[in-house]
């Protein structure tokens, strides 16, 4: 049985929030420069709700544990915010060392040409 590092929402890492008074662009700002993985979701890495996140969070999972997620169905403003922000227009969006990766399938391609393995080593 594989054992999952988990990580939920409440652990990820964001000094400006809505709440205090910043903008959705800057609070996801905040996310992705405070968090080294961050995976922009529909759902959970245990319980994804898209065939698209999962394959991802899959990818993921061959290299690394200690990522973030954060469920995009749980937050409205996010998630139209975050295809603005990354002007990307579909969801799953991976972000590493505060860089937009890409969605599936940019994710993927990586993952077949060995790119994702070296991007998450370093």
């Amino acid at each position: 049985m594989t054992e999952f590092n988990v990580i939920d929402e409440n652990e990820i890492k964001k000094s400006k929030s809505r709440e205090n008074g910043n903008s959705i662009h800057e609070e996801l700002e905040s996310m992705i420069q405070e968090n080294e993985i961050l995976l922009f979701m529909k759902g959970n890495r245990l319980m994804p709700q898209c065939g698209f996140s999962a394959h991802v969070v899959g990818l993921l999972e061959q290299h690394r544990q200690d990522y973030v997620t954060f469920d995009v169905l749980s937050d409205q403003e996010v998630r139209q915010g975050i295809k603005e922000f990354s002007n990307w227009p579909t969801i799953p969006q991976l972000y590493v060392n505060g860089k937009f990766v890409g969605g599936c399938d940019i994710v993927t391609e990586m993952a077949e040409e060995g790119e994702l393995e070296e991007l998450l080593k370093s």
